[in-house]
């Protein structure tokens, strides 16, 4: 009889198990997954090696807005993710003009950036279906600018949380 309730336990605790990592996984692939920041890109909002938080079906009900910090498959790369702030949004007309960021001609308030907006760029119009994604460290940041629009089948979620360092946790915005 001891046999059996080893056997018996050995068999509820791996049907648990299974149910956690099919869970785990509904999860990560369509709620919520962590990505580690690579690059000084975003900074100072997101430093090299912050986890951050990413809800993947914040796109599903409604579009990307200005300003929104979005994390995307690289077009040039699909393999890799990147993540940049999206400022130009389909039809917009963005430039940079004296290191001022403006889109559809009026000036874009940054209050997250440290420095200049970056060297004169543009004016480009975002084609209907793509955006335009900026690094908030634009000195640093491989962006729009270099690499052009990004698809919207492209976005992966929104980044709405730093999750570590633990001194670092807070809401993105």
């Amino acid at each position: 009889m001891p046999e059996k309730n080893i056997l018996s336990e050995a068999w509820e605790f791996a049907k648990s198990l299974a149910v956690a990592a099919l869970a785990a996984a509904i999860i990560i692939t369509y709620v919520v997954q962590p990505f580690v920041i690579p690059s000084g890109s975003m900074e100072p909002i997101l430093r090299r090696g912050d986890r951050i938080l990413v809800v993947k079906f914040a796109y599903v009900w409604r579009e990307p807005a200005r300003g929104d910090v979005i994390v995307f498959k690289y077009p040039p790369e699909p393999a890799s993710d990147f993540v940049k702030r999206a400022l130009g949004l389909p039809g917009d007309t963005v430039a940079i003009t004296r290191g001022k960021l403006f889109v559809n001609g009026a000036p874009v308030a940054e209050p997250y950036l440290t420095g200049s907006a970056g060297a004169n760029f543009g004016p480009v119009t975002v084609p209907e279906g793509h955006y335009f994604m900026l690094g908030d460290n634009r000195p640093a940041s491989k962006d729009s600018r270099s690499w052009g629009f990004v698809p919207r089948a492209n976005l992966r979620g929104r980044a709405v949380v730093i999750i570590w360092p633990i001194h670092r946790v807070r809401g993105l915005r």
